[in-house]
């Protein structure tokens, strides 16, 4: 609606086409070929009904093929069917190679990551989540659109007032729509079809985390969930779309930090848009307080139990699928979480219930591979899953089980 916004272009050169002799035809053998549906609370491929158990592996969209190659090879391996991953990296001058490194300008060369990531996806059998913005400052997200357009600094870590106008702003739902349309639309060069064309991206995000902290109402949030999400699923009919949001419940009358309305979100209102296919959840307890240092007598484990449940009941109301999207445990002894058994003693209650309580699917946090020097990806934040395949590498127990899990959920389809 309103004033068209400025004509997109490319920072580089244009989008390859068909027949550059880079793309070897839209079909590849072993390529993914089924578009994931959801209907009456299930996801379904071919006809049949299909679970999963997958991971988030964040940094595709930034490495080399090697490095690519690295993640999906493992994640393949673990039996791991959707990834979830970046499609954003906005403004110029930082750590990270822009996609979009000025309002309305994409940069085709820096997509080749991507692209890639995509084809090799698809080669593997693997399903890809893409976020498309980032409700933090990392990889550029809302702060970059608000300095852009507003010229205000990030507060997202604070009131959110500065933050929350990315929703509500004009000029900047302009430019971030623009970007959608291009990243939905583009031609991969490896595969030789648009990203919109493509069944290997099982899911387009709104966002990774969206929070509206500065409207307690939920309102703000919840309107542009509804727009944006209206206006990706007319650009990408045949996939799925989600919000990407973390569950929170929006409750004015639970001071319970999770279900309460601190950070504007009504997850329960997202999840019943029609435009929007499953619900996302996510599951940090100890971060959120829900831990026995913060609340004497708190186990994480039990209340993250709870949580998912609670989720998984609601979305089997409104008839739609749930994902435990993200999910990790720190080891701490104050909170709850005293080794690397704990942890994992934690990871398998939390899949159990997944599984045995209908839930659609679910993708821990976070599986990461090795980098171009052959060593490991660094454990920036404590959550780090590396794949080896020897069962009886202690220091694997958490991947061997979350592989097998992953297994349990493609058999109980």
């Amino acid at each position: 609606a309103g004033t068209a916004a400025p004509a997109a272009r490319d920072g580089a050169a244009l989008d390859a086409a068909p027949g550059d002799g880079l793309a070897a035809g839209s079909a590849f053998p072993g390529r993914v070929r089924d578009f994931v549906t959801a209907r009456d609370g299930q996801f379904y491929v071919g006809g049949s009904r299909w679970r999963f158990g997958g991971t988030n592996t964040y940094y595709l969209h930034q490495q080399s093929h090697y490095m690519i190659d690295s993640a999906l090879n493992d994640a393949a391996a673990m039996s791991l069917t959707v990834v979830r991953a970046w499609a954003f990296a906005d403004g110029s001058g930082n750590s990270y190679t822009p996609l979009q490194p000025q309002p309305y300008v994409y940069d085709n060369a820096a997509f080749d990551s991507l692209d890639y990531a995509i084809y090799k996806a698809g080669q593997l059998g693997i399903r890809l989540v893409l976020a498309l913005v980032n409700n933090w400052p990392d990889y550029g997200g809302m702060a970059q659109y608000v300095k852009w357009f507003l010229g205000l600094p990030d507060d997202s870590y604070g009131a959110g007032t500065n933050h929350d106008l990315f929703y509500s702003t004009k000029s900047i739902q302009d430019c971030y729509r623009a970007y959608v349309k291009y990243v939905l639309t583009r031609y991969n060069r490896y595969t030789g079809l648009r990203y919109n064309e493509d069944p290997a991206i099982m899911t387009f995000e709104l966002a990774n985390e969206p929070r509206s902290r500065s409207d307690k109402t939920g309102q703000r949030l919840l309107t542009w969930v509804t727009q944006a999400s209206a206006y990706v699923k007319e650009l990408a009919p045949r996939q799925l779309v989600t919000t990407g949001d973390e569950g929170f419940y929006g409750d004015p009358a639970n001071s319970d930090y999770p279900y309460s309305n601190y950070e504007g979100d009504r997850w329960k209102d997202f999840l019943a848009l029609p435009a929007i296919d499953y619900g996302t959840v996510h599951l940090y307890p100890q971060g959120w307080g829900e831990n026995p240092s913060s609340k004497p007598g708190t186990d994480p484990v039990s209340w993250g139990t709870k949580w998912i449940t609670d989720h998984l009941s609601d979305g089997a109301a409104l008839r739609k699928p749930v994902v435990l999207e993200e999910y990790g445990l720190s080891i701490n002894a104050a909170q709850g979480v005293a080794d690397e058994a704990a942890r994992d003693a934690g990871y398998q209650a939390w899949t159990s219930t997944v599984l045995g309580n209908g839930g659609a699917g679910d993708q821990f946090w976070l599986l990461t591979s090795r980098v171009d020097d052959g060593s490991f990806y660094p454990d920036y934040d404590g959550y780090r899953i590396i794949w080896d395949s020897d069962p009886g590498n202690a220091t694997n127990a958490a991947a061997q089980l979350l592989s097998a899990h992953a297994k349990a959920m493609a058999a109980a389809t």
